[in-house]
């Protein structure tokens, strides 16, 4: 036999581990990769989009598909723990609405394909973003930190594939997918639902309320509020309504409620991380209850100083997380800060649902800064007199004082 032959023949297989949702682009990475000669294991992790029917449905789509193996991940206790504790405890709205639904999602994804990787001994990494979105930012530098030594492939952004030609590739071995693609792309997750859609290329349509998974309309949302009350230990939920929970219950929990009042739904519309204008629509139902009852038993408990840079860093951070900057040093430092201001975050919040509203009624904590035997705004107080206002209202306002003579000077040199 030639020795040439021998030596191809001879040639290891190329192993590749992709990030599989079963969807139209990540179907056709299997088949692309696969005749590109690698041999391809499919990962799905559930950061909390995924009902049980649907991962069988996607394991069974993989082994059709010819992926050598197929690996289930859940990743919601790790997506809770590491990502949505701190966007909870650092009050994270990008934009002041949008607490982050969909990017922290890809950095637990690119974490799990590295453990993958490693176990199956793949030199490859592949992931079916586009040239467009933030997402292929994200895995490609999440991917680099964690794994410098395994390449990313990246298929649909590599070729500028178009559908029509993913779905002739498909269509020759026999693989059914719709020819009719949905006008709308829904990604769920334990954060919120993100929606992108006609609508969402512009800055001024709205997609149809029936678009969003989970939230009932308003119109038929119930004529009659509902209370709830949230319990917070050092910065985290623990319990609603006295029933204790861990974090991911209680997202699961409130996600339900929420959505029967018609809470969370929103549009984001911000920078991307590659520099132009987008603009997103969302649920998170969850996320706002907690981000929003969290922040007010932050008032009762902290000083303003507290709050002050609190809510500046938290803002920082959760730019960088949703830019792809999680691994930054800065990020630990951050966390840090953010850490040590929930020691005294512990308490409860009694908060009212109402057709898309969130209406806080109450707090009170074993921490509370709002203490009636040291004073009563605007009533009375039992640290200081009348003379002492006196004075410090002098010392207090003196350079404000000061300037605006100055002020008054020199309008009246000009005249």
């Amino acid at each position: 036999m030639n020795k040439d032959v021998v030596n191809t023949l001879e040639k290891p297989i190329s192993k590749v581990v992709l990030a599989f949702s079963g969807g139209l682009d990540t179907s056709y990475c299997v088949v692309y990769l696969k005749e590109q000669g690698y041999e391809v294991t499919t990962v799905t992790i559930d950061t909390g989009g995924f009902s049980k029917d649907e991962i069988d449905k996607i394991a069974a789509k993989a082994k059709l598909l010819g992926a050598k193996n197929h690996y289930f991940i859940d990743g919601k206790v790790e997506l809770y723990n590491q990502f949505v504790s701190y966007i909870i405890k650092g009050n994270v709205l990008r934009g002041g609405i949008y607490p982050l639904c969909a990017g922290t999602e890809r950095l637990v994804i690119a974490q799990e394909l590295v453990k993958i990787s490693k176990k199956v001994g793949a030199e490859y990494i592949a992931h079916g973003s586009t040239g467009a979105g933030n997402d292929q930012i994200r895995f490609d530098i999440a991917l680099k930190i964690l794994a410098p030594e395994i390449k990313v492939l990246t298929p649909i952004r590599d070729l500028g594939i178009k559908r029509e030609d993913e779905l002739r590739l498909l269509h020759q071995y026999n693989l059914d997918f719709p020819t009719n693609s949905n006008p709308y792309s829904i990604n769920t997750g334990m954060l919120g639902v993100t929606i992108g859609g006609k609508e969402t290329k512009g800055s001024w349509e709205v997609p149809p309320e029936e678009v969003y998974p989970g939230v009932t309309p308003l119109s038929k949302t119930p004529n009659e509020f509902k209370e709830y009350i949230i319990s917070f230990k050092e910065g985290l939920p623990v319990a609603v309504n006295n029933k204790k929970m861990s974090g991911v219950e209680i997202f699961k929990y409130l996600t339900k409620i929420g959505g029967e009042f018609g809470i969370g739904k929103d549009i984001h519309l911000g920078d991307t991380i590659l520099g132009i204008k987008g603009r997103v629509a969302f649920a998170a139902p969850a996320a706002l209850i907690l981000i929003k009852t969290h922040r007010e038993l932050e008032k009762l408990v902290q000083t303003k100083w507290q709050i002050f840079w609190k809510e500046m860093l938290g803002n920082f951070y959760g730019n960088l997380l949703h830019e792809g900057l999680y691994f930054d040093p800065i990020m630990r430092d951050i966390e840090s800060l953010i850490n040590s201001s929930q020691k005294n975050v512990t308490g409860d919040v009694r908060v009212k649902l109402y057709k898309g509203n969130i209406i806080i009624e109450g707090c009170q904590s074993p921490y509370s800064l709002m203490n009636s035997e040291v004073a009563i705004y605007g009533e009375e107080n039992m640290m200081w007199g009348g003379v002492d206002v006196e004075g410090f209202s002098k010392i207090y306002g003196l350079q404000s004082v000061l300037a605006a003579k100055i002020d008054q000077e020199r309008t009246n040199e000009k005249n």
